[in-house]
């Protein structure tokens, strides 16, 4: 959207919204058609200027957003879906939420850290344009496996999320786990790989959803061929429930021991909680374990994920 076309939807907007003026009346002021000031309306919603809110007098969501807001100390935004959808369908309706709640947190100047992965590949198909100046977009992990280099899979993303922010993006070309852990210092001391660690260092935003071990919608990570036989027996023996990032935890929050991570090209959970703003999106609740490990490592300050999750949340948490 130009300039002259954002100022005009915005002053359209406020004649609508702020001051009650009927489209007829807007077009008159603005020497215009009704169905220009119908184009401007919609310019507003789509461009995130206009974000409409439903306050249902029946809804349960503030009440949960409650009660995971008091035990995990995250800010909660509860999508209301059909228990009739399946996951495929839940998390689009998800990613939509996850979306617009994400455009009004970004700002100028911001270094945004983003994952890759089934969620977030959703959330940037969503996102609204925002004008921002200066701001970057890193990717948080490797995407590479023995199947794929991933570039595509991953660049797809953090181009979604440049061109959303009008955001210069950097990609991050390594294998999502290394064979070796040594390979991976050894990389980890090269100077072009060192200036991607360096922007992370210094992230304003993280965003990523949480992959899970048993989720009836598999997570990228666990269904995309980066995990062997042998490699998805170490998890097991580690306990493991979920990743964010391909950072493996357990339900307790741990990550320590297990040696996957060692070779993992993702953020080490002490560096994310560093970060000011971590947004994690997660959508279907056979992914309750994982969320639960990542919440109890306080690996997020905002949570946005579908009603019947937050339900199964508050249940398996004994929230009261």
């Amino acid at each position: 959207m130009t300039r002259s076309r954002h100022s005009e939807a915005l002053r359209a907007a406020q004649m609508y919204y702020l001051q009650d003026l009927t489209m007829d009346a807007i077009a008159r002021e603005l020497r215009t058609s009704r169905s220009t000031v119908s184009r401007l309306l919609s310019a507003a919603r789509d461009s995130g200027l206009v974000q409409i809110q439903i306050r249902n007098p029946l809804d349960t969501g503030p009440e949960l957003e409650g009660m995971i807001r008091s035990r995990y100390n995250v800010d909660v935004h509860v999508v209301p879906v059909l228990e009739t959808l399946n996951e495929a369908e839940t998390l689009d309706r998800v990613a939509i939420q996850a979306a617009r709640t994400i455009g009004p947190l970004v700002d100028s100047n911001a270094i945004i850290g983003v994952a890759w992965g089934s969620t977030l590949s959703a959330v940037s198909r969503h996102l609204t344009r925002k004008i921002t100046h200066d701001s970057v977009i890193v990717q948080l992990n490797g995407a590479g496996n023995m199947h794929t280099t991933g570039i595509t899979y991953a660049s797809d993303i953090m181009r979604r999320f440049g061109s959303a922010y009008g955001a210069r993006v950097e990609q991050f070309p390594v294998p999502a786990f290394f064979d070796h852990a040594a390979t991976k210092t050894a990389m980890w001391n090269e100077r072009s790989v060192q200036r991607i660690l360096e922007l992370q260092s210094r992230m304003s935003i993280a965003i990523f959803g949480v992959g899970s071990v048993d989720a009836d919608y598999p997570s990228h990570v666990y269904a995309g061929g980066y995990l062997d036989e042998t490699d998805l027996n170490i998890l097991a023996s580690s306990d493991v429930v979920g990743d964010v990032a391909t950072v493996f935890f357990r339900g307790d929050g741990s990550s320590d021991g297990i040696v996957l991570n060692e070779r993992s090209t993702g953020p080490a959970f002490t560096q994310l909680r560093e970060v000011r703003r971590r947004i994690c999106v997660v959508s279907g609740a056979s992914k309750i374990n994982g969320l639960r490990g990542a919440l109890t490592a306080g690996l997020a300050t905002d949570l946005i994920l579908d009603e019947a999750t937050a339900r199964r949340l508050v249940t398996f948490s004994g929230v009261s």
